[in-house]
């Protein structure tokens, strides 16, 4: 057998992957995300999943009524390199009024609930976030039915993680205002 054929990589900047949607080389409805210049399809979304999601959601809405701006499941963009799609980013306000794929700068607070893609969650896009200074996030892990909550974010990751117990109340930094009771999530 021959050698394996390594070939050159060439990483994606934002700028491509917009380009790519504005071309029609991406559709609208497919479920990809630009991390570290790669394209990564999303995993299906299942029952549990979106019911965590919903649930989020729903609570931080209402919580925060019009002090910030709920993103479900929808691109916030990290350059030069990276645009995910967490599944909740709370906004600040100043939000309502920009009609642009929010930044870092923008989140407060960015959630991801995982159920196959926890590894992915936990050791790509959790530290990509930190490094871009998003003040808080949270890892749902549907299986293990836990949440942590990751804090104080710096260029090798958050430097706070903390393990609330099943029965815990949740409460983002930014957001004294948010109070969710792990249990609400395992129904």
């Amino acid at each position: 057998m021959g050698a394996e054929l390594i070939l050159p990589r060439r990483a994606l900047s934002v700028d491509d992957y917009h380009r790519m949607g504005e071309v029609g080389l991406l559709g609208p409805d497919e479920r990809i995300e630009l991390l570290h210049g790669d394209l990564v399809e999303m995993a299906p979304i299942g029952g549990p999943h979106s019911h965590i999601v919903s649930v989020l959601a729903q609570r931080i809405t209402v919580a925060v009524g019009m002090s910030a701006f709920v993103s479900v499941q929808n691109p916030i963009t990290l350059p030069p390199d990276s645009e995910p799609q967490p599944d909740i980013a709370v906004l600040g306000p100043q939000h309502w009024h920009l009609r642009a794929v929010p930044a870092a700068a923008d989140v407060l607070l960015v959630i991801e609930v995982a159920d196959t893609t926890l590894a992915r969650d936990r050791d790509v896009k959790l530290p990509l976030y930190a490094r871009h200074r998003i003040p808080e996030a949270w890892l749902v892990d549907i299986n293990a039915e836990r949440v942590t909550i990751h804090r104080d974010p710096g260029p090798d990751g958050y430097r706070t993680v903390l393990s609330p117990d099943r029965g815990a109340m949740l409460t983002p930094l930014a957001l004294p205002g948010i109070v969710i009771g792990t249990a609400e999530l395992w129904g």
